[in-house]
């Protein structure tokens, strides 16, 4: 990305790690990897192209009709894929694998206009190359105490379900229980001890086409006084965050690697605000971007040994959308 100075993880965390001490605000980004990670002021943002919201209030809708489209790669494909992956699962490698893929998609909404009208808690656009509405916190840090909030678990909202549907999923239910676990264990190396605060809440997830139940949870836990207003440190010890990856962590990440064939690049990675005394963050996903002058939607969902495939296949599509009411009819 042309202009951004990146720097990696590594490099970034000593940096974070001295304004979160000195009390100074900073946004920053940092790509599924670790290896592009910038921050600074928001008025430096800006001047890069770089542009942040969180926790905004709805905007008004978008005056137009809106033109959406989306190519989603071949069922046949997807298996191929999906079955590369329950290999490894089978083997015993990775009880939970976070699977996803770019979708071409068409549009009459340019990057910023997704920006401006999306309905989302945390916003991205870095100017004519992507653009990020994601329903999904990473983590918050407030007076020494962490809380995490992993997304795990979906279904579409029809006139013949209800939010305990999912929760009687036996999957989803399953698939979600897997990334609690995953995130107590990483919350564990920043903060002691450690409390799942909610379990398996349901909320509603608006969308240009069609609703969808999601599942969470919250987890907290009390920082280790190594890790007060270490905002780097804490990242460094937490990132990738677990909701996207999978359990355990590195060798679902070797899996990943071999079964998607594309690069992540900042889908997956995650954003965030230090206010000066206070941390909010989230996960990069609901991601848009230009790729060979065509824009890209990636998405994906988790694949256990249980799976179905075309109910994975069917979720993959239905995470492409875009979260915008419009004043007229939806196309």
């Amino acid at each position: 990305m042309k202009g951004i100075p990146f720097v990696n993880l590594d490099q970034a965390s000593e940096g974070m790690d001295l304004w979160g001490q000195e009390g100074k605000p900073f946004v920053f980004i940092c790509d599924y990897l670790g290896e592009k990670v910038w921050w600074g002021s928001e008025e430096e943002a800006k001047d890069l192209g770089i542009f942040v919201e969180f926790n905004s209030k709805p905007k008004e809708a978008y005056p137009f009709k809106i033109q959406f489209e989306k190519y989603p790669m071949s069922y046949k494909e997807y298996l191929s894929k999906f079955y590369q992956v329950q290999a490894g699962l089978k083997r015993g490698d990775s009880f939970l694998v976070n699977l996803t893929f770019p979708t071409p998609i068409e549009t009459n909404l340019s990057l910023s206009d997704i920006y401006q009208y999306a309905h989302a808690k945390y916003k991205l656009l870095i100017k004519d190359q992507l653009v990020v509405f994601s329903p999904e916190p990473f983590i918050h840090v407030s007076q020494n105490k962490i809380k995490a909030f992993p997304m795990k678990g979906t279904l579409v909202v029809n006139n013949h379900n209800s939010p305990e549907d999912l929760r009687k999923d036996a999957k989803e239910r399953a698939e979600h229980a897997t990334i609690v676990d995953l995130l107590r264990n990483d919350i564990s190396q920043v903060a002691f001890p450690i409390q799942v605060e909610e379990y398996q809440y349901i909320e509603q997830v608006n969308t240009n086409s069609q609703d969808l139940w999601q599942m969470s949870s919250i987890i907290s836990g009390e920082l280790m006084s190594d890790f007060n207003n270490k905002i780097g440190s804490i990242l460094k010890a937490m990132l990738p965050a677990g909701s996207i990856t999978g359990a355990p962590k590195a060798a679902t990440m070797e899996i990943i690697q071999q079964a998607e064939g594309y690069s992540r690049g900042f889908y997956t990675g995650i954003m965030g605000k230090f206010d000066g005394s206070t941390l909010d963050s989230g996960v990069l996903i609901r991601f848009v971007e230009y790729f060979k002058e065509k824009l890209v939607f990636k998405s994906g969902g988790g694949i256990t040994v249980f799976s179905d495939p075309e109910k994975e296949y069917l979720e993959l599509i239905q995470k492409v959308y875009l979260p915008i009411k419009s004043n007229a009819r939806i196309s």
